[in-house]
């Protein structure tokens, strides 16, 4: 899962840069998706397979801090993007004759210079106050990975402010950009139903049906082990929920865009045809 993990994203950013017909706004932001999750999986996994081959699970403090920092990061990244991408095609179907005006390459990179930003200053602020704590019960982590709320259950010391800190990031990273992907989606919808014939509403919604799908699976799963209190945390659901969100869904994204849109495998034929993509 990991290899292909990897391979299926840098496949994506690769074709996306090699192909002059793919620079564009939609695949910028689809390039950056694939580009974070890349990153987003190599924070976990390979100290997995490690602790996996050689039977040694164990982590120090230092790597645990570091390792949950900079998995929030990109996580929140990945909810970041996930809105703007929706923005992006409510701008292009909504919107068309202002599109090209409306999503200049500045504001497309302002946006992913912005959320880069908010996804390391909220991660920094959690992982600042996690590291004031006292860890002085078990050490032992009932997780594959640092991750927020089995952390915390190990904490001697009191939480409550860092409770309500995660729990107001988690609606202003979560309950936001999900409120915007929600609100595009409507406009888009009304959008479609206003077109008269059946192949023009299926030619619109597939350029959508990719990017809803991606929404679904990844804010359901991040909902099911933040969106709750520490108290009724559960280490088995939490580990499935994590399992989805950090190993399947970083797999399934670069299937679920190339399967479903011509213009990815198209280019995808030209990479792996070893055709010339860097043009003088």
């Amino acid at each position: 899962m990991y290899l292909v993990t990897i391979l299926g994203n840098l496949l994506i950013v690769l074709a996306i840069r090699c192909d002059q017909h793919l620079h564009t706004p939609m695949y910028f932001f689809l390039a950056n998706l694939s580009f974070i999750d890349t990153c987003f999986t190599c924070t976990i996994v390979p100290k997995v397979l490690v602790n996996i081959q050689t039977q040694h699970h164990t982590i120090s403090y230092t790597g645990c801090l570091m390792q949950m920092y900079f998995f929030m990061t990109l996580a929140l990244m990945d909810d970041f993007l996930l809105a703007v991408m929706a923005y992006d095609r409510y701008v292009a179907i909504c919107l068309p004759l202002h599109y090209t005006m409306v999503m200049r390459p500045q504001y497309c990179l302002t946006l992913v210079l912005a959320s880069w930003l908010c996804s390391h200053i909220l991660a920094f602020s959690l992982t600042f106050l996690m590291a004031q704590f006292s860890f002085c019960a078990s050490h032992s982590i009932p997780h594959f990975f640092c991750d927020l709320l089995p952390l915390l259950k190990l904490a001697c010391s009191d939480t409550h402010i860092f409770q309500v800190t995660m729990l107001t990031e988690a609606a202003l990273s979560g309950v936001i950009p999900l409120t915007c992907v929600l609100v595009s989606y409507v406009h888009i919808m009304h959008t479609i139903l206003r077109i008269p014939s059946a192949g023009g509403k299926h030619k619109v919604f597939s350029t959508c049906g990719s990017h809803l799908s991606v929404v679904i699976l990844f804010y359901g799963t991040i909902f099911l082990v933040y969106l709750q209190p520490s108290s009724s945390f559960s280490a088995d659901t939490g580990m499935v929920a994590s399992v989805v969100y950090t190993m399947v869904t970083p797999m399934l994204n670069p299937f679920i865009y190339s399967l479903r849109n011509r213009d990815i495998k198209r280019a995808l034929w030209r990479l792996i045809g070893f055709r010339k993509c860097f043009t003088q």
